[in-house]
């Protein structure tokens, strides 16, 4: 069996995630660019980064990044030339928590002066994620596959898209959030560590939540959102259980072997 190929690290999720020509055919099929993808275009000709200088902040060898560079050039040139749509999805790829020295000096550091540049200007803008699964809260935090992520402004939903976590995992989810510039996460079960990460990523966390997504965050824009502030879920191989606090769920997904409420 071939052995998976290591995660490239990624400084911050794209923001655009798709790009549609102005005139296009209805059945052109999206060419699909992946996230590790996208990143080594970012660094090499948005950034001016050499490949030698990529591969060390994508940590992988200076081949795979000429492999990986040459990739996505010829994607994005059968985009242009064919007229069809490009879609930034999946790939093997871990997004920065934080810590990465080289990395937060560019991609991530600025990702924190773009949230406080909207903190200082007072807009009221609010980027909400939800863990997600077919339309519904998804109820283990730390294995969710996707997010729901809303843009509000000014008390009305403005935008609103599914993303793939790309594998990550637990704790390493806040860094996803981060990159994605999320500044509140409505969830299930969520573990300790997870709600730490969060913190130290200043996320608010509304946990304890169940039940339909678009609803949740109509209800967190109008104040009414029932969640449980003491929630506290571990998970422990495949023992499942469902407990309800205040009025949320832990959820058929489960929250492990013990939750805890007050």
């Amino acid at each position: 069996m071939p052995r998976p190929p290591k995660r490239r690290l990624v400084c911050h999720y794209p923001q655009s995630l798709e790009f549609r020509p102005a005139e296009m055919s209805e059945d052109a099929r999206p060419v699909i660019l992946t996230v590790d993808e996208y990143e080594s275009i970012r660094l090499i000709d948005r950034e001016g980064l050499s490949q030698e200088a990529c591969s060390e902040q994508m940590g992988v060898a200076r081949t795979t990044v000429q492999k990986i560079y040459d990739g996505a050039r010829r994607k994005i040139a059968v985009a242009l030339v064919d007229g069809r749509p490009l879609r930034i999805e999946g790939g093997a790829y871990r997004l920065c928590s934080g810590d990465n020295t080289a990395c937060c000096s560019g991609g991530c550091y600025k990702q924190v002066l773009f949230r406080q540049y909207y903190q200082t200007k007072g807009e009221t803008i609010m980027r909400i994620a939800v863990t997600y699964e077919n339309g519904q809260i998804f109820q283990h935090f730390g294995h969710t596959e996707q997010f729901k992520i809303y843009d509000v402004q000014d008390g009305t939903i403005v935008s609103q898209q599914v993303v793939d976590t790309g594998g990550q995992g637990h704790g390493a989810l806040a860094g996803v959030l981060l990159a994605m510039h999320v500044d509140t996460l409505i969830c299930g079960g969520i573990g300790g560590g997870a709600q730490a990460a969060l913190a130290s990523a200043g996320i608010t966390l509304y946990g304890g939540v169940s039940g339909d997504a678009d609803q949740a965050v109509q209800a967190l824009i109008s104040g009414s959102l029932v969640y449980n502030p003491n929630i506290q879920c571990s998970h422990h191989g495949e023992h499942h259980h469902g407990h309800h606090h205040h009025g949320g769920s832990c959820g058929s997904h489960g929250c492990g072997s013990s939750c805890g409420h007050e």
